[in-house]
């Protein structure tokens, strides 16, 4: 018994280290946010809208009227693509031809009384996106050092565990 637990000695704190660094890089999605799909399109362009902010099987109105749109409404599960899947509830509306380039705000009233906001980024037609996608899933965000930093303290903590424990054991087999 007491070999087993000196055994585990020496994982157990790489693999809270491990558990630790894995959760910081989750982050939960912020019931105030309007995602709006795509992020940056042109005049003309269909836009999903959709949000958590309205509860599970929520019902909102949508107020695109900063960039001259007509309202819309959102419902669970309405709207096209994974984003609209994934959130409790979507709805979507068209950039109206007459749209200036610029950066718009859309707006959420919930029938839940919360409210949820996203910007849209009208280019003029011909001009091309630039920078990082703001997808959320990775790969096209540069690094972040903090992530790094940790996952060099685990491998270093694993490391130094590791050896520990093999010392320990040899030293103990030879007395």
């Amino acid at each position: 018994m007491r070999t087993t637990a000196r055994l585990l000695a020496g994982p157990a704190p790489a693999a809270a280290c491990v558990g630790a660094a894995a959760g910081s890089g989750a982050r939960a999605a912020d019931p105030g946010t309007l995602a709006l799909t795509p992020s940056s399109t042109t005049a003309g362009a269909s836009v999903t809208a959709s949000t958590t902010a309205c509860g599970r099987r929520g019902h909102g109105t949508g107020d695109a009227g900063s960039l001259g749109a007509e309202r819309f409404d959102l419902a669970p599960g309405a709207g096209e693509g994974a984003a609209a899947a994934a959130a409790a509830a979507a709805g979507g509306f068209t950039v109206p031809e007459d749209t200036e380039p610029g950066t718009y705000t859309v707006s959420v009233l919930c029938d839940n009384g919360s409210k949820a906001y996203g910007d849209l980024v009208v280019r003029a037609h011909g001009q091309e996106p630039s920078g990082h996608v703001k997808t959320g899933v990775g790969g096209s965000v540069g690094p972040d050092i903090t992530q790094i930093t940790a996952g060099a303290a685990v491998l270093a903590a694993a490391a130094v565990g590791g050896t520990w424990l093999l010392r320990r054991r040899a030293s103990g087999a030879q007395g």
